[in-house]
């Protein structure tokens, strides 16, 4: 029994290795997966590469447990083979969905499918869904096998996100985007995703009437999602050291009844059990609010989209806090001040224009004028650092960072963490004592939070 057990877990391992790279339809396969799929009491509609995750677990509502974290290895040296083929089942299907894109015209309804399964492979990986792919959020369950016969993918989480990011963008561009947006029906089936807005952002001065304003309900909706992930992000790294030299107002919700009882326990009299109370204790709830100057710098040549949108995003929302001066400049060839509009990320997105080469000595002749007060200014520089004039732009960042003010080189603030740096300017960043920053947001986050006292 064992052995039968095996053979159809191989079967239905084969029929996807052979979905995955041939293409073709293999009859002798097919009706074997299919049998075994009968015997094991799944629906046929697991085999069939048209049907989407979410309409078979709508008809089969139980299977929704069973696809949540069937990829996160199991514990234990037991190996239950009958639970392992139901596992190959379910693991194939969602691989299938996710990973066989085909080629052609890409349809509205099939892109969104297909983020609905991405969404399906990153619960069976026991993540959020969404969160291999962006919002940059960190992977939930990673480890190593343990024996199971469902394949490891837990320790690849990694490098499935980019390469998630980098199907879905191909999906996009295959789309004729600007059709789509024009009909109202099928631009309501899009869902906002980074790649997405990546193709309006660079196509927006192309659209018009009702494209683009699908277009901009598009952008609008993605800047919203986002911010409330980032804004938690920073309420969590903001909070600000409490103030001791101001004096803790007396009030009765600052009252602090415990340490009020403690200091007056001389005072408790046994004959009348009765505490008398000379002092009342309040406690502390002033904070320390210096106030900062904020100076983002973000690169929007066509390799730093990701991180224009993002940078943009996370700039608004410190904007929105008090005692923080924020100013956002953008920068390829030319430099474009976007201060103005800092408090909206939408409406500053809408009056970027992505790609172009990069020069960055632009976008220092508008920083430098801006620092007021070297130690009470922390400068943000957004970029891969691939610049025309290396040497120059480097030696008024030292310059920078020597006035007193702080100076943070960022290589990325992407969804994936994905992200090369020019080599020279990492090792001169280095030496001078400011490492440049790469990977997730928060790490960013973390870094203004220990400069800026909110």
């Amino acid at each position: 029994m064992t052995d039968a057990q095996e053979n159809r877990r191989q079967v239905l391992y084969w029929r996807l290795l052979s979905r995955l790279f041939d293409h073709e339809e293999q009859s002798t396969l097919e009706s074997a997966s299919l049998a075994v799929l009968q015997d094991i009491g799944l629906p046929p509609a697991l085999l069939d590469p048209q049907a989407g995750v979410d309409s078979i677990v709508q008809r089969h509502p139980g299977l929704a447990a069973e696809f949540d974290g069937v990829m996160v290895p199991e514990t234990g040296d037991e190996r239950d083979k009958a639970a392992e083929v139901r596992r190959a089942a379910l693991v194939s299907k969602v691989l299938l969905n996710v990973f066989a894109t085909g080629s052609g015209t890409v349809t509205a309804g099939q892109l969104s499918r297909w983020q609905a399964d991405a969404g399906w492979l990153e619960r069976a990986l026991g993540c959020r869904p969404g969160q291999l792919r962006g919002g940059g959020r960190q992977a939930g369950q990673t480890g190593t096998g343990t024996g199971s016969g469902t394949p490891d993918l837990s320790n690849l989480i990694p490098r499935i996100g980019p390469e998630l990011g980098a199907l879905e963008a191909d999906l996009v561009k295959r789309m004729h985007l600007r059709e789509v947006l024009a009909d109202p029906a099928l631009a309501a089936q899009l869902t906002p995703s980074m790649s997405l807005i990546e193709q309006l952002l660079r196509d927006k001065d192309n659209l018009s009437g009702v494209a683009l304003a699908n277009a901009k309900s598009l952008i609008r909706r993605f800047v919203d999602e986002v911010a409330e992930v980032l804004r938690t992000q920073v309420e969590k790294a903001s909070a600000g050291a409490l103030d001791r030299s101001v004096p803790p107002k007396r009030v009765f919700r600052n009252l602090d009844l415990d340490r009020t009882i403690w200091k007056n326990l001389t005072n408790w009299s046994p004959e009348e059990e009765r505490l008398y109370v000379d002092r009342l204790y309040y406690r502390h709830t002033a904070r320390k609010t210096t106030p900062q100057r904020l100076i983002a710098v973000v690169d929007q040549s066509g390799s730093m989209v990701d991180s224009m949108v993002n940078c943009t995003i996370l700039a608004s929302i410190f904007a929105g806090l008090p005692k923080v001066d924020v100013h956002l400049i953008a920068y390829d060839t030319r430099a474009l001040d976007l201060t103005p509009w800092v408090a909206d990320p939408f409406e500053t997105l809408l009056r970027t224009q992505l790609g172009g080469g990069t020069d960055g000595t632009v976008a220092m002749a508008l920083t430098q004028p801006k620092i007021a007060e070297p130690r009470n200014t922390v400068v943000v520089w957004i970029s891969d650092f691939y610049e025309s004039h290396c040497e120059q732009l480097y030696d008024s960042m030292a310059a920078i960072h020597r006035s007193g003010a702080k100076f943070i080189p960022v290589g990325s603030v992407t969804s994936s963490g994905r992200g090369s740096v020019n080599p020279w300017f990492r090792e001169r960043f280095k030496d001078l004592g400011t490492p440049v920053i790469s990977g997730h947001i928060r790490k960013l986050v973390h870094e203004l939070k220990t400069f800026l006292t909110i």
